[in-house]
């Protein structure tokens, strides 16, 4: 029954227009989750979704981030959002819990987390690893895409795990600004991170705590095209 439900939900999925999906049984890490114990009440199942982002509008990005950047930023949690508020409604359709997070909102700014991290779903879902740059990391996408998770209590399959595959690139460390990335993701300096994108976010016409620039530098080993 799990494969019929994971084969059912990635079909509405790519018909939705995304470019990733995944799923995985994510009960060895719920206690990382910000949720109340009554919202995750048997929700121990989740749909991680992505979508790529354009290269062409990553490419305007050199020292700080664009206004095309920004709306581009917006428009993929939009979209995002969409997609997870329809698979939500199917699943409800179907008898199950389903409970959609929004691809982009703080809820905890003392350490800047949202009520789940989309990156351990997406890991845990089979979409990538764990890049230097503390982003989750596609095979062809590199980290240039957005995830969204809808966690539910229908059964899913549980994605194989994939290599982490940055091998000797260093792009992103030597692409960051605020030099906030080392050899490994657990060596991401959050603080340093921060203090840029709150001075980004004062730039006239930002007004969001955004970058790019690491997401522009990590275009993905197996892509071949120029720009990522």
């Amino acid at each position: 029954m799990s494969y019929e439900n994971t084969d059912w939900l990635r079909e509405i999925a790519f018909q939705e227009g995304v470019s990733l999906f995944g799923t995985a049984d994510i009960r060895p890490f719920k206690n990382e989750f910000l949720f109340s114990p009554a919202e995750m009440d048997r929700l121990n199942f989740a749909v991680s979704v992505g979508v790529r982002l354009s290269s062409a509008v990553l490419n305007g990005i050199v020292t700080r981030p664009t206004l095309l950047y920004k709306w581009h930023y917006q428009q993929a949690n939009q979209f995002l959002d969409k997609v997870a508020f329809i698979l939500t409604q199917k699943i409800i359709e179907k008898g199950y819990q389903a409970l959609p997070v929004p691809a982009s909102q703080v809820v905890d700014w003392d350490r800047w987390k949202g009520h789940l991290s989309h990156r351990i779903a997406g890991e845990a879902a089979g979409l990538g690893w764990r890049g230097r740059n503390n982003l989750l990391v596609h095979p062809r996408y590199g980290a240039q895409f957005r995830l969204v998770t809808v966690i539910t209590d229908l059964a899913l399959e549980s994605n194989p795990a994939i290599e982490n595959q940055c091998g000797e690139c260093r792009k992103c460390v030597m692409a960051c600004p605020a030099g906030a990335l080392g050899e490994t993701f657990k060596e991401y300096d959050i603080k340093k991170c921060q203090e840029l994108l709150t001075q980004f976010s004062k730039e006239r016409g930002i007004g969001v705590h955004i970058c790019g620039i690491c997401v522009k530098a990590c275009s993905g080993p197996m892509d071949t095209h120029d720009g990522g």
